[in-house]
C-alpha cells in the first residue's frame, strides 16, 4: 500500500471560532450556528502557536450521558506560511499510529506480526510504551514511543514546546532497551506544512541533549509527517532530521 492511499478518517466535525481556553481542559467556542459551547481540550500542554483566540477550529460532537462535555476540540487552523489544519487532540496520534502499524505503513520498522499496546517497561515497570512489535523470535522486539508534535518554526517541526520531564524519562528508558531490543521514538508531526524536524532545545535543552545521546546509543527516530484535513489524516513520509 502506498502511503498516499492510506487515510485515517475523522467523524463529521463542526466549525467554529475559539473564544477562550482555560483551566487547560476547557475551551469556549462559538460554532458557525452562533451557539457558544464549552468543548473538552484534550491537549494539556501550552499548545504553542496553535491556540489562537479568534482562530478557526473544528470540534467533534458525541452526546453521551457519561461525558461531562459532549464536544471535543479536534483541529485548529493556523497561518504560519499557508493556511494549515493542525491536530490538537493528543489522543488521536496513537489511534492513527495503531491503524498505520496494522497497515504496515512504515517500512523502516521491518517485519512483525504482533502489535501490543500500552506495555509496561522501564526499570521500575511503571512506565508504559505506546507499542511493542513482535515477529520472528530470532529478532529483537521493537518498542515504539509516540510523541504528538505541533510546534513549528518555519518549515521545521520541533518537540517539545515546554519542559517535559516525562519525555526525558522516556528517552532514558528507551536507551536502556538497546541492544536487547530496538527502540524507536516516533514523532507524529500533526500538520502537513513541515518537512524538517529538530528537538526543541529552547524550551527544554535537556531533552535535546538526551535525544542526541539516545540516537548515538542506537535509539531510532522516525519524524513522521501527516497531512491533516477536516476529513482525515494522510501519511506523507518522513521529515528530514536536524540535530
Amino acid at each position: 500500500m502506498a502511503s498516499g492511499d492510506w487515510h485515517y478518517l475523522y467523524p463529521p466535525l463542526l466549525g467554529g471560532t475559539l473564544l477562550k481556553r482555560y483551566k487547560r481542559f476547557f475551551a469556549d467556542i462559538e460554532l458557525d450556528t452562533d451557539e457558544v459551547i464549552t468543548a473538552h481540550c484534550p491537549n494539556t500542554g501550552p499548545m504553542t502557536g496553535v491556540c489562537n483566540l479568534g482562530g478557526r477550529v473544528l470540534v467533534s460532537h458525541k452526546p453521551d450521558p457519561k461525558r461531562k462535555l459532549p464536544y471535543t476540540w479536534e483541529l485548529s487552523e493556523v497561518h504560519d506560511t499557508v493556511p494549515t489544519w493542525v491536530g490538537v487532540n493528543t489522543a488521536v496520534p496513537n489511534r492513527v499510529i495503531k491503524s498505520a502499524l496494522e497497515a504496515r505503513l512504515f517500512p523502516e520498522l521491518g517485519a512483525y506480526d504482533q502489535i501490543l499496546s500500552e506495555v509496561c517497561y522501564g526499570s521500575d515497570r511503571k512506565s508504559r510504551v505506546d507499542f511493542v512489535l513482535k515477529g520472528d523470535p530470532q529478532q529483537p522486539p521493537i518498542y515504539v514511543e509516540v510523541k504528538n508534535t505541533t510546534w513549528v518554526q518555519g518549515p521545521r517541526a520541533l518537540f517539545p514546546d515546554t519542559v517535559t520531564t516525562r519525555g526525558q524519562k522516556h528517552l532514558r528508558e528507551l536507551m536502556a532497551l538497546v541492544p536487547e531490543a530496538r527502540a524507536v521514538m516516533l514523532y507524529f508531526i500533526n500538520r502537513g506544512d513541515c518537512d524538517e524536524f529538530a528537538p526543541g532545545d529552547g524550551p527544554d535543552p535537556e531533552y535535546g541533549r538526551l535525544l542526541r545521546d539516545a540516537i548515538a546509543k542506537g535509539v531510532e527516530v522516525l519524524p513522521c509527517r501527516f497531512a491533516v484535513t477536516p476529513q482525515g489524516i494522510r501519511y506523507l513520509g518522513l521529515a528530514a532530521l536536524h540535530l
